[in-house]
């Protein structure tokens, strides 16, 4: 009989100790691979037609809002514009979107 609760027992800690072994190794995969993993799908999204469609409009709307704007209101407009768009690849983006940006960094610089 106590050798039935000892097996029992020993059965347990064995299946308890493989669980933890698998949660484990499940985490420090996770670890390691996650984070190239994360850079893949921002690339993919960065490339999909949804993103870049989306980046024109909120550019074009900017270009509106700063055609309308008043000369303290362009100051500011164009540091969000220019601090928004400074990951983005513009080559992607219309040839008049890309010389507004051009423009405002030109601006900036002076």
């Amino acid at each position: 009989m106590l050798k039935t609760v000892f097996g029992a027992l020993g059965v347990i800690a064995v299946l308890l100790a493989l669980t933890w072994l698998a949660q484990g190794n499940e985490f420090f995969m996770y670890k390691v691979f996650a984070p190239a993993r994360e850079n893949v799908r921002r690339e993919v999204f960065e490339n999909t037609k949804s993103y870049n469609q989306g980046m024109v409009q909120q550019i074009r709307g900017y270009m509106a809002s700063y055609a309308q704007a008043d000369s303290s209101q362009k100051d500011a407009l164009a540091s969000v514009i220019v601090h928004e768009t400074a990951d983005y690849d513009e080559t992607k983006l219309p040839a008049d979107c890309q010389t507004f940006i051009a423009q405002l960094r030109q601006k900036q610089l002076q």
